[in-house]
């Protein structure tokens, strides 16, 4: 007897546990990430070929306790290699664990081979050569609180690799991963029916399917490998080996003969079901598998009763979310209506996910695959589905209904293609819908601390299903944003990865824009300030026009299409002059007269309030600031005075400052600005267009001039 560590992934001890004791092996303790146990070589063959569960079998070789990396060199060079493996054999050492002296953990291999070396050495032969890729031997070390153990891999390379999986999805589950979601799923019961029926509408690359006709067909999950970690150990026992494969081949066969039932797996892509069945076709079982190209919110049983396992999308990236919360929300309803009779097991990267198929679990289960934590919920569809989220009604769909039938028309007759839909226009749905083009953008509002959490949630789920069943836009085409960061993997706020980036360019009366729905928390263009840049573009002809603050300068757009004699815009932001410059491109202005300057404003206008005099100052300042390109902070209450004042230095004698803030509860100081000579024509309610009417505090906007 000798013992063995079997590794698993987290989560899955009790699992191994279970099926190592029905695979013959009673001496077994359960530990972190794996077991150990105590067996002969035919219960390790045994456990190598048949463990469905199992990453790596490691065979123990030796064990001491080391303070130095010199213990350790010397230790590994004393230990009788020969029992191990020849000279001539190549090897590669994994190696886990840190002191200090051993910090990283090439260093430690590194000391290991060395180790292994000085003994071939010491007995007058050659070195055993590294090989990263196909090593004859792997050793596997582990130093922990100073006790080295070195183990021969006996199982090679990962025991995930049955054979069959040389084509994948992007997000494929390992093999001995599915192998535990179904049994958490209840696989055991369903294989000791009659009949085994079983289904995977999200099939992808097949992992589920393979590997749960795998269990009804008897197939080892070992019986495709053609390498293993023993291959080259001079204790391996071919005959012994051999035996236990045959014995497994003929288990097989006898289980083909017999097997009844219908195996199944669906994609709507037709590559992935391409891959999935010539995966199948890699372990024989392609005559006991259909695959199909098949929508899963379409899909339907072939039979009244069977389990389905499956691994929707987790809609990871950014932009990919209203269409994955949708699919489970469209999942969930064919499941209820079609699925009676059935079990289900449905795993997913976030809980919300699972809510939205709006079915009641009986059982949930934690994995990782790999770093991920999922979750697997299962699903008596034999009993009645009652949901359980808060009753809705249709008043939000007749509001949007309403809105855009009135709207589009409005926009369409006005010349714009962008234009906010809904403003929290019902209190239970605290949200924005804006129109870019054929695109939808919401951004969702922080709900009052008086709305648990979970309601809110559920209320902007509902909005967003209205949103795709009321509205003429492709899920696709609509972007979910927050304005606050939300708890949990599902999340909104900007990601480091994404599919893809949408940017568009819209029409503005006659001027066009491009808007980068996707990247930032803003598009580009402030709808509301629309009717402020067409006042621009009707009375700048002919005159000099500085913009502050001027962001992807929209505005000096609008006046230099108006026939601004100069243009001059400035923003400390080089990425949004950037925007600015394509903004002009867009529309075929092209002259030295329209300039872009990256600067602190409040420095610029006290460095050219003697050098430079405008007709129009347009000024769209943030309601507060404390970037570390300007000096000090800026509170536009606080703060607007002196940056009228200062800006006017610049003010030709009879021109104008246009003023605007996005500051709700903004009070202009009118006797401040009168001492200072200014006159202040307030336009707030003129300036806001249709659009925004519903919200009429949505901006503040000013005429002013000298006295």
């Amino acid at each position: 007897m000798q013992r063995y560590f079997i590794a698993c992934a987290k989560g899955i001890e009790q699992l191994l546990f279970d099926e190592l004791q029905s695979l013959g092996i009673t001496q077994v303790k359960q530990t972190m990430a794996g077991c150990t146990v105590e067996a002969d070589l035919e219960q390790a063959y045994k456990i190598a070929l048949w463990s469905r569960l199992a990453s790596r079998v490691l065979l123990e070789l030796g064990r001491a306790e080391v303070d130095t990396a010199d213990d350790i060199q010397q230790v590994i060079s004393q230990f009788d290699w020969q029992q191990v493996m020849d000279s001539s054999a190549s090897l590669i050492i994994d190696f886990n664990g840190h002191s200090e002296q051993i910090r990283h953990t090439q260093f430690g291999a590194q000391v290991i081979k060395d180790g292994i070396v000085d003994f071939f050495r010491g007995k007058g032969q050659s070195r055993p050569s590294v090989d990263k890729q196909n090593p004859d031997i792997r050793i596997a070390a582990r130093l922990h609180k100073d006790q080295l153990v070195w183990s021969l891999d006996f199982s090679g390379s990962g025991l995930h690799r049955r054979g069959y999986r040389q084509q994948q999805g992007e997000a494929p589950l390992r093999e001995n991963l599915a192998a535990a979601i179904l049994y958490r799923a209840g696989i055991e019961d369903w294989l000791a029916q009659p009949e085994f029926n079983f289904y995977d509408p999200f099939c992808g690359s097949g992992t589920l399917v393979i590997e749960a006709a795998m269990m009804a067909l008897d197939h080892a999950p070992g019986l495709a490998r053609g390498q293993w970690g023993f291959f080259y150990w001079k204790g391996h026992k071919p005959a012994i080996w051999h035996a236990l494969l045959e014995q497994a081949e003929q288990r097989f066969k006898q289980a083909q003969q017999q097997f009844k039932g219908v195996i199944r797996g669906s994609d709507k892509d037709p590559r992935l079901v391409s891959m999935a069945h010539a995966n199948s076709k890699r372990v024989l079982l392609d005559r006991f598998i259909e695959f199909e190209q098949a929508d899963a919110t379409e899909a339907e049983p072939s039979t009244s009763s069977g389990l389905l396992v499956t691994n929707p999308p987790f809609g990871e990236r950014l932009g990919e979310e209203v269409e994955t919360l949708l699919l489970y929300r469209r999942f969930g309803r064919q499941l209820k209506t079609h699925f009676e009779g059935w079990q289900a097991a449905v795993l997913a990267g976030d809980e919300s996910l699972l809510k939205r198929l709006k079915l009641r679990s009986h059982k949930k289960y934690r994995f990782f695959n790999g770093a991920l934590e999922v979750t697997l919920a299962n699903y008596d569809l034999t009993k009645e589905q009652v949901e359980f989220t808060e009753k809705q009604n249709n008043d939000i769909a007749n509001r949007l209904q309403k809105n855009y039938q009135k709207l589009s028309k409005w926009a369409a007759k006005e010349g714009v293609e962008s234009w906010r839909l809904y403003d929290a226009d019902l209190p239970d749905y605290n949200a924005a819908i804006d129109v870019y083009s054929d695109y939808l953008v919401v951004q969702e509002y922080a709900p009052p601390k008086t709305i648990p959490e979970g309601v809110a949630r559920d209320r902007l789920w509902h909005l967003l299903e209205t949103i795709s069943e009321v509205l003429p836009f492709t899920e696709d085409h609509i972007i979910l944003k927050v304005r606050q960061r939300q708890s949990g993997s599902l999340q909104y706020q900007k990601r480091k990865e994404r599919a893809h980036s949408v940017v568009l360019t819209v029409r503005e009366y006659q001027a066009r824009f491009e808007v980068n729905l996707t990247d930032y928390l803003d598009t580009g263009l402030f709808l509301d300030h629309r009717l402020a840049r067409k006042e621009l573009f009707d009375k700048c002809e002919d005159l000099d026009v500085l913009n502050l603050f001027a962001y992807t300068c929209s505005a000096s757009v609008q006046a230099a299409l108006g026939g601004a004699n100069r243009v001059v815009s400035v923003d400390m932001s080089k990425t949004y002059l950037r925007w600015g410059e394509r903004n002009f491109r867009l529309n075929n202005l092209n002259s030295p007269a329209y300039q872009f300057i990256q600067a602190d404003c409040f420095s610029w206008l006290r460095e050219n309030r003697d050098s430079q005099v405008f007709d129009v100052i347009f000024l769209d300042p943030p309601t507060f600031s404390n970037s570390k390109r300007m000096d000090g902070t800026l509170d536009i209450q606080r703060d607007h005075v002196g940056l009228i004042k200062t800006a006017a230095r610049l003010l030709s004698e009879d021109g104008v400052i246009l003023f605007s803030n996005n500051r709700r509860k903004f009070v202009i100081d009118e006797a401040g600005l009168e001492k200072a000579g200014f006159s202040v024509n307030d336009q707030s309610q003129a300036s806001i267009p249709e659009d925004f009417k519903r919200h009429k505090g949505i901006h503040h906007y000013f005429i002013i001039s000298r006295i």
